[in-house]
């Protein structure tokens, strides 16, 4: 029989196995939780507040908010579907699957750069990524069953949430048999993240501080974020409290309502979504346990949102 301790004990575990070298966590195996709106308030651990309150005091006016505020990093999906999708449950399948076909060849560009500009001005030139790179973000499943028609591709723009508002970036445009509008990638990479100025938590339990996954986007009020948050098979799931500063909006993840008796070390994935008090602006999102940004992954963990 597995005790409450040790199912602990095996998250922070896999947690942290998750954790080394890249600061995000992704889901494990075929069961996820779906989707949900929870906050914790009130009953936020004391130690769980003040790391927080230290990751908000350490980013402040750090060198690492200068250079966070000079760079592109987006706060929503990098790839647009075109307008109506999908047309059928085949064709939603196929997505899901990669399952992309092209028709013809990727474009050659001598277009080496690309650049960000930004609604509220300024602007930042960065390496532009080819079409086969973008494409095998996209595709990547095999001919096999249902699938989509990519008929033509090639280089135009976008626009996209980042963490200095609202841009046009360029991107890929892929048009797809039998849709008017194309599916649109992004043709930039993020730019590199600014070490953190404080170092990650040590070891805490989940039920006070646990790591969180990453970034799925910023609602268009800016007034709530989502983010995929971890948890065990045996508790009542992810909870993220949240601490804004002037600079910061620092989220803290927990795992709540673990269970006592025999359970399975699964590591499963949840949409969370936290309320702010006021838009977030161009202030950084910050994980309490990393002390670092938290991650958009472009091609994250899949979610069930059922």
């Amino acid at each position: 029989m597995r005790t409450r301790a040790a199912r602990t004990a095996d998250l922070l575990v896999v947690f942290a196995l998750f954790t080394v070298g890249t600061g995000a966590v992704t889901g494990c195996g075929s069961e996820r939780a779906g989707s949900g709106t929870r906050v914790r308030g009130a009953d936020q651990a004391p130690e769980s507040q003040a790391r927080a309150r230290r990751v908000a005091d350490a980013w402040d006016g750090s060198k690492a908010a200068e250079a966070w505020a000079k760079g592109y990093y987006p706060m929503g999906e990098v790839v647009q579907l075109p307008e109506n999708a999908f047309r059928s449950g085949d064709d939603k399948l196929a997505y899901g699957a990669r399952n992309l076909v092209l028709r013809g060849e990727l474009p050659a560009t001598a277009q080496k750069d690309g650049q960000v500009k930004w609604e509220s001005g300024g602007s930042l030139t960065l390496p532009l990524m080819g079409a086969r790179e973008a494409f095998a973000t996209v595709a990547g499943g095999s001919s096999d069953g249902p699938h989509l028609t990519v008929t033509v591709v090639k280089l135009g723009e976008m626009s996209l949430a980042t963490s200095r508002g609202p841009a046009m970036v360029p991107a890929w445009l892929f048009a797809l048999e039998g849709y008017d509008t194309p599916l649109k990638r992004v043709a930039l990479s993020p730019s590199k993240l600014p070490e953190a100025p404080i170092k990650p938590a040590g070891e805490v339990p989940t039920d006070e501080l646990a790591p969180l996954g990453r970034m799925v986007g910023v609602a268009g009020d800016g007034r709530s974020v989502t983010v995929v948050a971890n948890h065990g098979a045996c508790d009542d799931g992810p909870a993220v409290d949240v601490l804004e500063t002037g600079g910061t909006v620092v989220l803290s993840a927990s795992v709540v309502g673990t269970k006592d008796g025999p359970c399975t070390s699964q590591l499963l994935a949840k949409e969370v979504t936290v309320k702010l008090d006021r838009p977030v602006g161009d202030r950084v999102l910050l994980d309490a346990f990393t002390g670092r940004p938290v991650p958009h992954e472009e091609n994250g963990p899949s979610v069930d949102r059922s």
